[in-house]
Parts: structure tokens; sequence; C-alpha cells
């Protein structure tokens, strides 16, 4: 059973070990996050010191899945750039553990990150995601609009160069 919550900072500083493992898993498993290898649990710790800081400064909200009450995925929306793209959020870091991977959590956090977006009155969406990805495939089936690839844009874990694939949607 999954549920999708809605994590302010007190509630990601409390998961901020449960968000360091699936994003110390993600890397490991190969996803293209901006990370690279060797990448430890201890400095995914570290890394969500920022995105916790952003949740509670009000420019990012960030959603966590819980399966059986663990916490195995998540997903960002951030809102802070110019005062000209006040009107659009981006997606940022859709992470979901490998051992939760296929009952569908990625689709309910990206449906609920949607939800929060139209609630807050976003009219676009932007991300970007490795090319070829399960996440392309994911975000082309909720109606996502493939603006592009740019080869070499980001690197590998293991630091090999991948091309990345720039999306958008605008909402209701």
């Amino acid at each position: 059973m999954s549920d999708i919550r809605l994590l302010d900072a007190q509630a990601a500083e409390r998961e901020r070990m449960a968000l360091a493992e699936t994003l110390a898993d993600c890397v490991a498993g190969g996803a293209s996050l901006g990370i690279r290898w060797p990448f430890s649990v201890e400095e995914a710790h570290r890394w969500w010191g920022s995105v916790i800081e952003s949740v509670a400064a009000g420019s990012t909200v960030l959603f966590g899945a819980y399966v059986n009450g663990r916490l195995c995925g998540t997903v960002q929306l951030a809102f802070d750039g110019p005062c000209n793209q006040r009107h659009r959020g981006d997606v940022r870091k859709l992470l979901v553990h490998r051992d939760a991977r296929g009952q569908g959590l990625g689709n309910e956090l990206m449906a609920a990150l949607e939800n929060e977006a139209v609630r807050r009155k976003l009219a676009l969406l932007t991300l970007d995601t490795a090319t070829g990805s399960d996440a392309e495939r994911l975000y082309e089936k909720r109606g996502y609009t493939k603006a592009g690839e740019i080869p070499n844009y980001a690197l590998t874990p293991d630091g090999r160069p991948c091309t990345t694939s720039m999306f958008w949607k605008a909402l209701d």
C-alpha cells in the first residue's frame, strides 16, 4: 500500500536518512543525477541539507512516497526562478528506490506534484532527464512534451557523458 505525502522541512529532516538512502541507491543504480561515484549514504545525507533548506525557505515543495510506512521515493517541485518565470515550476529529482520500483510510485509522485502545481496556479512545468531512461518514458506517458535533446549534457555516475532530454507540460 502506497501513500504520497507532502513533506515540510521538519518532516524532511526526520526522514533525512531514508531520503539519503534512496538517493544513494538511485546513484548506485546508475541514475544521472548530477552526482558521481563513489557516493555514500553519508554524502547523500549532506546533499539533502540544501534541499531541506529550500523547503524551509518556501522555494521547493517535497513529496515522499511511502510503501508500508517506509519512505522509498521522492520528487521536488521548485519555483525559485527569476521573477519573470514565477508562472512555472521545475520538476527535480524524481527518485524511487530500486527495491520499490514497478509499483507505480513514480507516477503517483508526479500526479501529486502536478496537482500541487495546479493548486499553486502554475501554468507550466519543466524538467530534464537522461534520454532513454525509464523516467523519460514516464514523463511521456504523463503528457509531457519533449522539447529536444542535448548531447553530452550530463555525466553518468561513472563519468561517461550522456544525452539529456528536456520536457515541458502546460497545466490547466
